[in-house]
């Protein structure tokens, strides 16, 4: 049977874009499907402009803050032209929207917009603008939509909070913002309007937030936004209604009790979902929206709405995949980018290298931009004692202040701290678990993440000399140094001063 294309990509976000574009490199007619802008959530309203408002937040934590300490003065308030930096950062996603099509142009891959829904497992049909459908067939598809912010059930919930989306379409910097929620977006967005000016309210359902990453690492954090200013109100079980007073102020509600009043904008990160409410209408959560129509496709979701897929990125019917964040599987950028790769890889190419290539999800780096920010790679230490056993387990802990805040006229213990932790496991002390707070934790962990993919023992750690004076050399002169078990994971031994391996030459 003759198809329009060899490849048709739902979604283009950044794991649709690199399996569209690989696909293409092969010599594959691809197409790519967009109902907004090309990119997806990190580009348009996620990991890029979310770096330039923690950037801003951290030049003003200099400005506000340490500068005074190295001698700086600046003669008079600083001041955030809010506008200005919204501009800037919109014109500047604007431009990686025009860098993504002129990239699909270069290689070949065709790009509609419009709401996709599929006919059959073969074909979709796209509804753009002015309402004018179009349908397409396709040897193969990839469903890549990703996912959404999610609002709690509430009283004027939808009504009077914005999303992490609409984060980034504040027009200034409000006086007064209310977050909700316990995860990596919530203390992010906290961490970034207390640093620019906000009065800043960070409302978690339990203790504290981050209670999925290493205990060290999240109560660290705590203690760190509390000094920093951030209001934590704690144990509330979440936000019960919002309302309005007279004056327009939102007033907050939780369902421990307690009350914010004067709020300007209660910014709900409470959670995403994954883009297949739109797929599938059989479903009893289904709005009454356009449909992708899974059940047309035949496509199963599991209880979490999100689609259901093998080590491959395969789903039940043979000739549909899917990957990224609608998957629900290390929902990253990084790794919907390197499924999208490696399924174009092993569907395309041809190459016997790649006739069984996957991703793997195990010791996947990641970071997170808090104030101050945290890396980590691998198991925390309750998994690692749940997985090997205590009794298997060496952990290594270090807690400093960075250089950088030696010569602050503070005392010792007002001075933010480093946190790091090295986990290992095994009488070879494999090291199955790295997790830093602090200054520069955000440019430390991509290299330790290449080690433990290797399979690095903390041996191997110790084995390579430190960059000293920095913050990193902490995690390679843990414990006495050079005394742990001498057994390397490494194909070539760096240990008892051995040489590097040569490289395999032509």
């Amino acid at each position: 049977m003759d198809y329009d294309f060899d490849l048709i990509v739902v979604g283009g976000g950044s794991g649709g874009i690199a399996c569209a574009k690989r696909s293409a490199k092969y010599g594959k007619k691809v197409m790519c499907i967009e109902r907004a802008r090309l990119g997806g959530t990190c580009v348009n309203v996620g990991c890029v402009p979310k770096k330039v408002m923690w950037s801003a937040a951290h030049i003003s934590d200099i400005l506000k803050h340490d500068m005074k300490h190295y001698g700086f003065s600046a003669g008079g308030d600083v001041t955030l032209d809010f506008p200005r930096l919204k501009k800037a950062r919109d014109d500047y996603v604007k431009r990686l929207n025009s860098i993504y099509a002129k990239g699909f142009e270069d290689s070949g891959v065709s790009n509609v917009f419009g709401d996709c829904t599929f006919v059959d497992a073969n074909t979709v049909q796209v509804t753009g603008e002015g309402g004018n459908v179009t349908k397409y067939s396709g040897e193969k598809i990839v469903i890549a939509t990703g996912g959404r912010p999610h609002f709690p059930p509430g009283e004027g919930i939808e009504e009077h909070c914005i999303s992490s989306d609409g984060f980034f379409d504040l027009e200034e910097l409000p006086g007064v913002a209310v977050v909700v929620g316990a995860g990596y977006i919530a203390v992010e967005l906290a961490g970034v309007l207390n640093s620019l000016g906000s009065e800043t309210h960070l409302v978690v359902r339990k203790a504290k937030a981050l209670r999925e990453f290493d205990p060290l690492i999240s109560d660290g954090l705590d203690i760190e936004m509390a000094k920093a200013g951030i209001n934590i109100h704690r144990n509330t079980n979440g936000v019960a209604k919002v309302t309005k007073d007279h004056q327009g102020k939102k007033i907050v509600t939780l369902h421990s009790g307690d009350v914010i009043y004067g709020v300007d904008v209660v910014l709900m990160a409470a959670g995403r979902v994954p883009n297949t409410e739109d797929l599938c209408t059989e479903c009893e959560w289904a709005p009454n929206t356009e449909k992708l129509h899974l059940e047309n496709c035949g496509v199963k979701v599991d209880p979490r709405r999100y689609i259901v897929v093998d080590e491959y990125q395969n789903t039940n019917v043979e000739n549909i995949f899917a990957l990224g964040d609608v998957c629900g599987k290390v929902e990253l950028t990084p790794m919907a980018i390197a499924a999208g790769r490696r399924l174009a890889d092993r569907l395309f190419s041809g190459k016997p290298e790649f006739v069984n290539a996957k991703v793997s999800y195990e010791y996947v780096p990641t970071v997170v931009f808090s104030h101050p920010t945290i890396g980590t790679c691998g198991l925390t230490e309750p998994q690692a004692k749940e997985k090997y056993g205590e009794k298997n387990l060496n952990v290594y802990t270090s807690k400093f202040s960075n250089l950088f805040y030696g010569i602050f006229d503070m005392l010792p213990e007002e001075k933010p701290k480093t946190l790091m932790k090295v986990i290992c496991a095994g009488t070879n002390e494999k090291v199955v678990g790295i997790h830093v707070l602090g200054m520069g934790a955000d440019e430390m962990m991509q290299g330790f993440g290449v080690a433990m993919k290797m399979g690095c023992t903390k041996a191997d750690l110790d084995s390579c000399v430190a960059i000293h004076p920095t913050a990193s050399e902490e995690l390679v002169t843990m414990g006495v140094w050079g005394t742990s078990s001498q057994m390397s994971g490494a194909k070539v031994s760096p240990l008892g001063g051995a040489a590097p391996g040569e490289p395999l030459l032509r």
